[in-house]
């Protein structure tokens, strides 16, 4: 599938395309390709993703708040600005230490 859910060649900010959802996760997918995908999470404070793994190599760039994120069990504090590679196939998990935000991009290919 080979989708594009913002608009091409207009800018816009992360930050300002998505709403926090009190006690709630809220994603969005920016990008949708054969290759790999772009989603946008707004995480209310103490919501998480518990431990799971994936077929494929994701990145997670923290656009506002800070949040843990725990790879093949190791605790990474990452703030707004940060951004951390998950390898395919190792656990991983977020547990939120605050109102937070970030991009994940996944690579299938």
């Amino acid at each position: 599938m080979e989708n594009n859910k913002f608009n091409n060649a207009r800018a816009f900010s992360f930050n300002e395309s998505i709403s926090y959802s009190d006690g709630g996760i809220v994603s969005m997918r920016v990008l949708e390709k054969s290759a790999g995908n772009v989603s946008l999470f707004a995480f209310d404070k103490g919501q998480k993703l518990s431990e799971h793994t994936a077929p494929f190599d994701a990145m997670i760039q923290v656009t506002e708040g800070e949040a843990e994120i725990v790879i093949g069990g190791i605790i990474n504090h990452l703030v707004a600005g940060q951004t951390i590679i998950m390898p395919a196939n190792v656990p991983h998990a977020v547990n939120t230490t605050s109102r937070f935000k970030m991009v994940l991009t996944m690579i299938k290919a």
